[in-house]
């Protein structure tokens, strides 16, 4: 059961080695510097070896040896992109007649994640053990779905398989953006106080098996998660990752690009012009309606999350920042004014509440007082120019020629939604803003005037349908880069401009699914791809829409 010696190649370390490839040496200063690549990409990201082609023509195998696969001997060959084998078929003495080519079975690299020796150990023996051979473990995918599957490669020489096990280890590691090294936050009392089950249970084995050191910290309280950030040594970590809802996830987000501010120097003021996040962030959704985590990975399902996070895919994402003449408020990916704001500051008086029915009683309540807020609304919007190409047939026509013209509306209007990401939800499959995309450099005006409360809620069940929620008279969309926001304080007939349950001079504002309360005019601008986050693009994919099966 000899196998050849190794093969030396660009990634396999030793001698020649591209150092460069190495996760932690990828990481620059710059999130600029950093590839997107996915497990699934056809560019460097795919080809451990640099392999040309990655699939034309055989190539010469850095190993070949044999080993007993689904219990069948197999030739088994690993090239710079691929492990391939094929059952060994013995020849038939006297026999004429033509047997078949036995069936080769090969998956790639790339979506190797990790190798173990396999070993057989009494009850209770931690260490040592009767050597098998080794275990493959591969991410597949299912539509949108990733999942872990793992393959025994079985021999019995320890020095044989110490050879591949060593071989394919290096392969692993030259791969770049699969990081080694996690900052882990969960907030505990997200949702039930199910995320620390969501993590321990499904997400932590499959770090250890990937060899991730995982350091985790619980929060406390609201805003424990932005204090960690500011006072957390980010060099030592390749990538951070949150453990919770849309509240959790907001807060993180504003406090990783917040130090990112502070480490390259910045005034943090309204006229920031930001800087990159310094490393990427990973979802892990344990929420109510995890918006953020559904738009990225067209799916709520942890085990997804985390196997983005382990194979390294990185997808470049929009951002936003919403600020006041002199102060910046904060970073986040979505917004909502007016019922949205309302309905959001109604429910988190009411937190005793389960959440679901927190969501229902504050929406209901909401669309009982139902009442516009008189406003002026100016946009900046995309020019036809700036259009993206996936934009240019649905929108061409309508989008003004000249650069930088802002438009004005005024008047009543019962809610106002500025998104830069696709925002699915379980209360909207298709998105609450279909129009734009992770990275597209577009944000999506979705403005509602007043109308009557029947017409509002025909329009908010169209979310929840394949009907297009915008086709009504008093509803009109625009992609733009920025927009600005001022609520008029007009009177009701008692003298007072009225908000559910809030003072007179403070207007709710939901910003990622959390409360910010502004008692002025609010700037919201676009900064494009200011954050990278574990995940791929689902416009990508071959399934065009996503079927929603979050809670």
């Amino acid at each position: 059961m000899a196998s050849r010696a190794p093969v030396r190649f660009p990634g396999s370390g030793g001698p020649g080695v591209n150092k460069h490839l190495s996760p932690r040496s990828a990481r620059s200063d710059s999130m600029g510097e950093r590839r997107r690549v996915s497990a699934w990409s056809e560019d460097g990201g795919a080809r451990a070896g640099g392999d040309p082609g990655g699939g034309g023509g055989r190539l010469v195998p850095l190993l070949r040896g044999i080993f007993h696969v689904e219990k069948t001997s197999c030739d088994v060959s690993l090239t710079s992109s691929r492990l391939l084998w094929s059952p060994i078929r013995p020849d038939t003495p006297g026999s004429s007649k033509v047997q078949a080519q036995p069936q080769e079975a090969s998956i790639e690299l790339k979506d190797i994640f990790s190798v173990k020796l396999k070993r057989r150990r009494l009850a209770g023996q931690e260490k040592g053990g009767t050597l098998l051979g080794l275990t493959i473990f591969v991410c597949i995918r299912k539509g949108h779905k990733l999942k872990e599957k793992a393959i025994d490669f079985h021999n019995l020489s320890e020095d044989f398989c110490d050879i591949w096990h060593r071989q394919l280890k290096e392969i692993l590691n030259g791969f770049p953006n699969r990081p080694k090294c996690l900052k882990v936050i969960i907030n505990p009392h997200s949702h039930k106080g199910e995320a620390p089950n969501v993590y321990y249970r499904h997400v932590a084995p499959l770090f250890k098996l990937a060899d991730i050191q995982a350091h985790v910290t619980e929060t406390n309280y609201k805003g424990h998660a932005l204090t960690l950030l500011k006072e957390c040594e980010l060099q030592e970590y390749d990538g951070i990752v949150c453990v919770g809802g849309d509240g959790t996830v907001s807060e993180v987000v504003h406090g990783l690009l917040l130090r990112a501010q502070m480490d390259a120097g910045k005034t943090v003021n309204g006229n920031l012009s930001p800087v990159r996040a310094p490393l990427p962030l990973g979802i892990i959704p344990s929420g109510t309606t995890d918006v953020l985590a559904y738009s990225l990975h067209g799916i709520k399902h942890p085990v997804t999350a985390a196997l983005h996070i382990i194979m390294g895919n990185i997808q470049p994402v929009d951002a936003c920042t919403f600020s006041t003449e002199d102060k910046l408020l904060r970073f986040g990916f979505s917004s909502m004014f007016g019922f949205g704001g309302r309905s959001l500051a109604l429910a988190e008086k009411h937190r005793w509440m389960p959440s679901s029915q927190r969501r229902d009683f504050a929406v209901i309540k909401t669309l009982a007082s139902l009442k516009p807020d008189n406003c002026e609304l100016s946009f900046l919007p995309i020019s036809s120019q700036q259009l993206p190409f996936h934009h240019k047939r649905k929108h061409e026509d309508s989008l003004p020629e000249d650069k930088d013209e802002w438009k004005h509306i005024g008047g009543e209007l019962l809610n106002v939604s500025i998104m830069a990401i696709p925002c699915l939800c379980s209360m909207a499959p298709g998105g609450l803003a279909p129009n734009t995309r992770l990275n597209d450099g577009t944000m999506e005006l979705i403005i509602v005037r007043n109308t009557s409360r029947p017409e509002f809620v025909k329009h908010l069940k169209r979310y929840a349908t394949q009907k297009n929620q915008f086709d009504f008279p008093f509803v009109e969309t625009h992609l733009v880069k920025e927009v600005k926001l001022c609520p008029q304080n007009t009177q009701n007939g008692n003298g007072f401009y009225e908000h559910t349950e809030l003072s007179e001079d403070l207007h709710p504002w939901n910003i990622d699914g959390d409360l910010l309360e502004a008692s002025s005019e609010v700037h919201v601008r676009l900064h494009p791809e200011l954050i990278n986050l574990y995940g791929s693009n689902i416009e990508e994919l071959d399934e065009a829409k996503a079927t929603c099966n979050c809670l």
